[in-house]
């Protein structure tokens, strides 16, 4: 019989928001992380608690302690995957942080390919709108070839889809508002692979280089896909970590 899963342990789950907010870039090389009497106030933990937690961060790499000063987050090539920037959305309005550049390289109808047309539930060799961009770190470079793909249909209905600039709150919610309807859950899968001629360009890779690729499909209540997201990271890039319970 399944069993219910059981919650990670509090120092764990402070260690997991931190990271995350150092992955999406809102705590950013050279920044302070809050102090252990800080976490204990903020978490209502123990200090014991709140230093493992810190010391989880250190154990990853992600910070350094300086005596009598503080606990700094370390320069550590990184970046956020999907599911970080939705949460960044949702507290900040926006997926990027103060800390990232986005260049939009395309908006606009094209042909799609034929695992965009089976994700998204439209016929074969139909029209999509693409949206592909260009992310940058201030300290790391280049980080995330991001491209985004929704009905050739929501033209009309969603121009801004069409527009080489970003839309606050995101696409998939300006889409579920245009439609009538509300984001409900997203379905994420990663594979790697080599990179192609323009990924290698784009992302200033050597030559093979392999590739990170993250895809995620974000649908609604009724189970239709919004959009489908298609995120490609340079190989030296961290993007996945996190912790759960083991038997």
């Amino acid at each position: 019989m399944p069993e219910i899963e059981e919650v990670l342990p509090k120092y764990l789950q402070i260690a997991g928001y931190l990271r995350d907010r150092i992955v999406r870039g809102d705590l950013p090389p050279g920044a302070e992380v809050p102090s252990e009497r800080e976490l204990s106030a903020d978490w209502r933990v123990a200090r014991p608690t709140a230093s493992k937690a810190l010391q989880v961060l250190r154990q990853q790499g992600l910070v350094e302690s300086r005596r009598g000063s503080g606990t700094y987050v370390r320069n550590r090539p990184a970046a956020p995957r999907a599911r970080e920037r939705y949460s960044r959305v949702a507290e900040f309005g926006t997926m990027y942080s103060d800390n990232e550049s986005v260049e939009f390289l395309h908006a606009g109808v094209v042909a799609a390919p034929a695992y965009v047309s089976d994700a998204l539930g439209i016929p074969a060799g139909s029209d999509v709108i693409e949206r592909r961009r260009l992310i940058r770190g201030a300290v790391v470079g280049s980080v995330e070839l991001s491209t985004s793909w929704f009905p050739a249909s929501l033209a009309v209905r969603a121009p801004r889809l069409l527009e080489l600039e970003r839309v606050r709150g995101g696409t998939a919610s300006y889409v579920a508002e245009v439609l009538g309807t509300t984001c409900s859950y997203a379905r994420d899968q990663v594979c790697a692979r080599l990179s192609t001629a323009y990924e290698r360009r784009v992302l200033d890779l050597g030559r093979p280089s392999a590739v990170l690729v993250y895809q995620l499909a974000v649908f609604d209540s009724g189970d239709a896909v919004l959009q489908l997201d298609e995120a490609v990271y340079p190989q030296q890039i961290w993007s996945f970590s996190r912790e759960y319970p083991v038997e």
